[in-house]
């Protein structure tokens, strides 16, 4: 009997270990994933496709969909997403909130809101676009990297709106 419980205790320490240093990974990957989107923020911020580059995966299964299109693969997304921003905005700021990260052993799906501020280069006006925003990344080699992003605009709730 003393070794039915030796073995039961030595399980459940086991067993609680494992699942607090999980617990502690998952902390730390939400709180890296956190600072990724701040450094995705900055990358639009200032149309900057070498910190973006480094944040996208280079795989296949890359993508971007938002309201004027869909891009595959990162040469795609750098073409009409940052090389757009950089030749059609003098300035961009986007601003981030609401942020929710969920972690899913190597994968990670990040929701929030954000504001975008720009000023058009042809002619100095200002432009304010609200959305929304899923972002999953992948950890590959121990590091995480933007696989898929999706946006769109604040929800319609009006009458015969939104579907």
């Amino acid at each position: 009997m003393k070794r039915l419980i030796t073995t039961l205790l030595l399980i459940l320490s086991i067993t609680s270990s494992f699942s607090q240093n999980q617990q502690t990974i998952a902390v730390a990957d939400t709180s890296e994933i956190s600072k990724l989107i701040v450094k995705y923020g900055e990358s639009i911020d200032n149309a900057d496709s070498v910190l973006a580059s480094k944040l996208f995966s280079h795989s296949t299964e890359v993508s971007f969909i938002h309201p004027r299109g869909y891009e595959h693969g990162w040469k795609e997304i750098n073409r009409d997403i940052y090389n757009f921003f950089s030749t059609t905005f003098s300035k961009r700021k986007l601003n981030i909130f609401n942020e929710h990260i969920n972690i899913y052993e190597n994968v990670a799906w990040a929701e929030f809101y954000w504001v975008f501020d720009a000023i058009f280069k042809k002619d100095g006006s200002p432009l304010q676009t609200k959305g929304r925003e899923t972002q999953i990344w992948r950890k590959i080699n121990n590091e995480w990297h933007l696989v898929h992003v999706h946006y769109s605009n604040m929800p319609v709730t009006a009458e015969r709106q939104g579907f």
